[in-house]
């Protein structure tokens, strides 16, 4: 696994993943009140020559000892798209099911965003290039560079567009009189 991590302290976890059945990008973040930072992030890689059974095996794994070890509240995931490579799609839509299936055993709650969703979330701007996602993850967390691989600096904004999302939910919760 490659990854970055900051100091720990109090506050929610959030995890944010980014599946794929070679690389799983995944992104931890601590949110206290208005503030987040990242705990943790990187990449799961599988080897190339590996059957695919044997791939989602391995990532089922490697998440299942994450989660264990950082026990998020929460994890942000992608909602699947239609992709024109059907079996790109395919595999991606397997390590996704592996990924959710660990999260439920783990006892993680899992919410689901869209790309477009994502992006305002973290940029405010719907229809953002990838490259001003990366930059705006790296300001929001006071990373010195862009988080690597890229599956990283997107799950990374996954988990960033949940802070945000939460912050939101919880603002109109308190308006109407719920929380």
């Amino acid at each position: 696994m490659e990854q970055g991590s900051a100091p720990e302290s109090c506050g929610r976890l959030i995890l944010g993943l980014d599946p794929g059945s070679a690389l799983l990008g995944y992104g931890v973040i601590r949110q206290v009140g208005s503030e987040i930072r990242a705990v943790e992030y990187g990449a799961i890689s599988t080897p190339k020559d590996m059957e695919l059974a044997q791939r989602l095996e391995l990532l089922y794994q490697r998440l299942r000892e994450l989660l264990g070890r950082l026990h998020p509240e929460c994890a942000a995931v992608e909602s699947l798209f239609f992709n024109v490579n059907v079996r790109t799609a395919l595999a991606v839509g397997q390590a996704r099911g592996v990924a959710l299936l660990a999260c439920a055993q783990a006892g993680c709650g899992v919410h689901e965003y869209t790309p477009q969703q994502v992006k305002q979330g973290v940029v405010g701007y719907g229809r953002a290039e990838k490259r001003q996602v990366q930059e705006m993850v790296r300001l929001l967390l006071r990373l010195e560079a862009r988080p690597r691989p890229d599956d990283a600096a997107d799950a990374l904004a996954l988990a960033i567009c949940h802070a945000n999302a939460g912050g939101l939910q919880r603002a109109i919760s308190l308006a109407l009189g719920k929380g």
